[in-house]
């Protein structure tokens, strides 16, 4: 029976990608692993008595929705973070900003090789880090709204701070513009 099964789920690897390595079994292990993770929360959430909201308020989509991509940017691509994924990536470049491009390590594991998928990847993280905001926000309301707070205001100052440098190259790169938009308005 299990050698059956096994060359059923070589045939299916073969048939999905045929040129390219999948790792589908890290892939199932990943998706078990967040069913796991957010039943046992969905179970926390019940055993507590904690209510849980007929409809979040807007303003509470907006925070978590703001905070879950400044968290998934930090754990995915900030530099200071590098230590968390080098165990399933290797390093490429830095590409701006405090972030680092990295390359997911080809090992022997398909779970490893998942998992360095998910960290290095803000937009696959991001899963992850909204249902463990939406999860704090129903647990512990005041702390979460907090942390999603200080975390938006981190974004916000990323964008302004970006901002900033493109108007202060767009002066750099036009010293007189100012003199001359001062000498038109007169």
């Amino acid at each position: 029976m299990g050698i059956r099964v096994r060359d059923k789920v070589t045939r299916l690897r073969r048939a999905y990608a045929p040129h390219e390595h999948r790792p589908l079994g890290g892939y199932l292990v990943s998706m078990g692993t967040y069913g796991t993770v957010t039943a046992a929360l969905a179970g926390l959430v019940r055993v507590t008595g904690r209510p849980v909201p007929e409809r979040p308020t807007a303003g509470d989509v907006v925070l978590l929705s703001i905070a879950t991509h400044k968290l998934s940017r930090l754990l995915a691509k900030d530099a200071i973070t590098s230590p968390l994924r080098a165990p399933f990536t290797r390093y490429d470049r830095p590409i701006g900003s405090g972030e680092v491009m990295e390359q997911v390590r080809d090992s022997g594991s398909g779970t490893r090789h998942a998992i360095g998928e998910l960290l290095s990847c803000p937009f696959c993280l991001a899963v992850w880090v909204a249902t463990g905001l939406t999860a704090g926000l129903v647990l512990t309301p005041r702390l979460t709204r907090l942390v999603a707070t200080a975390l938006t205001a981190v974004a916000a100052s990323d964008f302004l701070q970006m901002g900033y440098a493109v108007a202060q190259q767009a002066a750099e790169g036009h010293p007189d513009r100012h003199a001359a938009d001062y000498d038109d308005r007169r």
